[in-house]
């Protein structure tokens, strides 16, 4: 059974509650929900992670090589300002997707650079709780064909 684990970083605990109008009403609990129901449907067993802290994201990609298939990962506001996630990912060599729930591409102009992007094998940005879902569904297609 492929594994994947899922990263939700900084302010994805207020979920529901931060700026609804841009990330929507779905709880962080409630996103998860959906997030292993999906995983379970496709046969594939799914960890998830949330915390507000740089270190922990790398602590948790670090702590995962060699013991997962795959990384989602939405970095929040880390996109745009950590080098240090970029070089986790890029050295744990785990096939990772970017995920966002709001089109970054469509925000404040320092919202639209991604540091993570070019170590990821894709990025799904603007699609609410659906960026997770897809950004699995390509993953788990990847997964399918190494």
């Amino acid at each position: 059974m492929k594994k994947i684990i899922v990263i939700h970083g900084p302010n994805l605990n207020l979920l529901g509650v931060r700026e609804p109008e841009v990330y929507g009403k779905l709880t962080l609990k409630e996103l998860n929900e959906e997030i292993q129901k999906f995983g379970k449907e496709k046969g594939v067993e799914i960890a998830i992670y949330q915390t507000n802290y740089e270190g922990k994201i790398i602590d948790i990609i670090s702590e995962n090589r060699g013991k997962v298939d795959g990384i989602i990962i939405n970095p929040g506001a880390y996109t745009h300002t950590s080098i240090a996630i970029r070089d986790a990912i890029l050295g744990a060599k785990i096939p990772t997707v970017e995920v966002h729930l709001s089109n970054i591409f469509a925000r404040e102009q320092f919202r639209r650079t991604s540091l993570i992007a070019d170590v990821c094998v894709g990025i799904i940005s603007g699609f609410g709780i659906k960026s997770y879902i897809l950004g699995l569904e390509a993953l788990i297609s990847i997964l399918s064909t190494t």
